[in-house]
């Protein structure tokens, strides 16, 4: 079964009333920031997480970083719950979902080789859970982006994975799954737009949403590397290939360009950005040349476009394969603050909330 279909037959009425009624869509206090995060999102067994380039603890860093910065504390941050098969259903083969019970193909989607060799209890605990983790995180990230005006998950942003196939450290997808859930859940979402900055090609969500009117994809990506599958690239709404280093001076008047162009094109009801850090220079899989300035200026550039449109904006942190990343998504998350762009008024300087009140709190 495509993709395309496969998305098409889950619009039946059962899964309309499972997203609608999903476990996943929490309500959260007016004291919490709609910032997303699980200690469960980080990878490590026996060390075999490092046998690939990507952080896989990068996750729990930023957090405390966040924390150190006094920005969000553990009572103020937002624990999402591992998604369920059923959820995953939304979106995903049944073929697919059966596929991840062989670590040889955990494996392969992880290019991890040795996991192919542990017992599959093990790997869908310790490697499989923190990807529903975080794919639960999206989702409900994506719902409070919808009720808060922005949101974002520190961990997801698994843009190579479709509802049929995984691959580039990406089991689930995530993006895609918000999106549907977003369509199922809010009368109001009749068009999405995903903006997918990471250095890669985001072929997953292209193939899910390849003839989706209701969806527009921007993808600013190096065309030299991983996956350059051509076969989805008619997904893409507004193609922006990268050139091998591309550096700020070259790279942010593009974003500042085609930001604001596509968003005036489409005028979305809601926006999934893909915030990669694989960009920074000296990375090994992005062979990009941005500095970490540059990122943080980028991640502003698309949330004052958002914003400055009242469109609800929810940021997935997705790939990034040096240490320091970690850093500058903390750095970038903290001037979003600075520059006024996300705010918690409730939980920086606000009156508490009364007792018995909605535990909604607009920030738009």
């Amino acid at each position: 079964m495509s993709d395309q279909k496969q998305l098409t037959s889950n619009k039946s009425a059962s899964n309309y009333e499972c997203a609608s009624a999903s476990h996943l869509y929490i309500d959260i206090k007016a004291t919490q920031w709609p910032i997303v995060y699980s200690s469960g999102y980080n990878i490590g067994f026996m060390g075999l997480e490092r046998l690939h380039p990507f952080d896989s603890g990068k996750w729990g860093r930023v957090f405390n970083m966040l924390k150190e910065a006094k920005l969000i504390d553990d009572s103020t941050v937002v624990e999402p719950r591992e998604v369920s098969r059923e959820d995953l259903l939304i979106v995903h083969t049944k073929k697919y979902l059966d596929s991840l019970k062989w670590s040889v193909v955990v494996a392969q989607i992880c290019e991890v080789p040795p996991v192919a060799f542990l017992p599959n209890f093990i790997v869908q605990h310790k490697l499989l859970r923190p990807l529903r983790l975080q794919t639960g995180g999206t989702i409900l990230a994506a719902k409070l982006a919808m009720e808060r005006g922005w949101a974002i998950n520190i961990g997801g942003g698994f843009h190579h994975c479709s509802g049929t196939s995984g691959g580039g450290f990406c089991a689930y997808a995530d993006i895609s799954l918000a999106v549907m859930f977003l369509f199922n859940h809010f009368d109001s979402v009749k068009k999405v737009m995903i903006i997918d900055l990471d250095a890669h090609q985001g072929n997953g969500h292209e193939a899910d949403f390849i003839k989706e009117e209701r969806v527009y994809i921007m993808d600013a990506y190096n065309s030299h590397i991983y996956p350059g599958c051509m076969k989805v690239k008619s997904a893409i709404k507004r193609d922006v290939q990268l050139e091998n280093f591309t550096t700020d001076s070259e790279y942010l008047p593009l974003i500042k360009w085609h930001v604001p162009e596509a968003l005036d094109e489409f005028c979305p009801d809601a926006i999934i950005y893909n915030a990669g850090t694989d960009i920074l220079e000296g990375d090994p899989l992005g062979s990009l040349s941005i500095t970490p300035k540059g990122i943080i200026q980028r991640d502003q550039i698309v949330f004052q476009e958002a914003r400055s449109r009242s469109i609800p904006i929810m940021m997935v942190t997705s790939g990034g394969y040096q240490r320091r990343t970690a850093r500058i998504i903390a750095d970038s998350i903290l001037n979003l603050h600075e520059q006024g762009l996300i705010s918690c008024n409730y939980s920086e300087s606000g009156p508490l909330p009364v007792a018995g009140a909605s535990s909604s709190y607009n920030t738009f």
